[in-house]
């Protein structure tokens, strides 16, 4: 297993330096952070323009640019930022407020979906079956926005009558210290959102990966051997049902990411999200490359702990 995780460290590492190179260069072609500036009325003097490109680095070649990027993380220096903000201190507030919400949406969104997948699989064309998919069916086509919005409506109404604050509908709890019951408020909504985003689909994946697992040679063996249905798929069954869903869920990470930051924006979080709207409006490069970086790096990692994880639930992939 050692010679495992070793091999999968030494593919991520070349991976993250070449998407690292990409991004940086998609995002330097992107647009001019200096255009703002030339398009005040008046505009200010080019001594003055000269001087924030200096200080950007925006008047060194491309690749020296990059160079300077790179090495520069290792010593926690993101570059600077147009608005004058540390780039650090702001990735580091904010990423406990998405990763709080993205963790604890991928959970309980992964807990639902083998759950109903399970249940749909082994009653499956049966009433049950049936239900379960015509609603999987409704939250699939339901867009993120749309229930977040209305979520926050619903929250707004539930406040009123109840006569007091249950679901907080602005804000994310970190300013004002919220700790328990109260943060729970704060996260409730938002990451009820990810969960109806996600758990749909995934449960899809489990329910078709169950139904081929119920049909293989060895669950019937442990059938004959006097299990019951329920014992046999969870001693033996779910194990083999749950590989390809690992994969998935790895996969669908940047869908989580995309459904974060329309949920931050719903309820007004100070998260990444935010972070990002606001270096693609002020063209800030370091600040986008910065938030690219750290989903990059984590998309990465995920994967690896998928294969990880596809080692562990199947001996012969990490002996192959």
């Amino acid at each position: 297993m050692l010679r495992f995780a070793i091999r999968r460290f030494a593919i991520a590492a070349p991976m993250l330096f070449i998407a690292s190179f990409v991004m940086f260069m998609m995002v330097a072609f992107s647009g001019d952070p200096m255009s703002r500036y030339r398009s005040m009325d008046p505009p200010p003097p080019p001594e003055a323009i000269a001087s924030i490109e200096r200080q950007l680095g925006l008047d060194q070649p491309v690749l020296v640019r990059y160079w300077n990027w790179l090495t520069g993380i290792f010593r926690g220096d993101f570059g600077a930022s147009v608005a004058n903000v540390d780039i650090g201190a702001e990735l580091g507030a904010r990423m406990l407020v998405s990763f709080r919400l993205i963790v604890l949406a991928v959970l309980i969104a992964a807990v639902v979906a083998i759950v109903v997948g399970v249940i749909s699989a082994m009653r499956q064309s049966g009433a049950i079956d049936n239900v379960v998919s015509t609603l999987v069916f409704i939250a699939l086509a339901l867009p993120v926005f749309w229930v977040g919005v209305l979520l926050k409506y619903a929250a707004i109404e539930f406040n009123e009558a109840a006569g007091t604050t249950v679901f907080y509908t602005v804000g994310d709890g970190t300013s004002s210290g919220a700790a328990g019951l109260e943060l729970v408020g704060f996260l409730a909504l938002p990451t009820i959102v990810l969960v109806i985003n996600q758990f749909a689909s995934w449960s899809r994946y489990v329910r078709s990966s169950m139904i081929e697992v119920l049909s293989a040679d060895y669950m019937r063996l442990a059938r004959a051997k006097g299990l019951t249905k329920g014992r046999a798929v969870v001693r033996h069954g779910l194990r083999n049902a749950l590989m390809p869903f690992v994969t998935i869920v790895a996969l669908d990470f940047s869908a989580l990411v995309g459904g974060a930051i329309v949920s931050e924006s719903i309820f007004q979080w100070r998260g990444m999200g935010d972070l990002l709207l606001n270096g693609i409006r002020n063209l800030d490069v370091h600040v986008v490359m910065a938030w690219l970086l750290v989903f990059a790096t984590a998309t990465i990692v995920l994967n690896l702990l998928a294969d990880l994880v596809y080692g562990v639930l199947d001996p012969r992939i990490r002996t192959a």
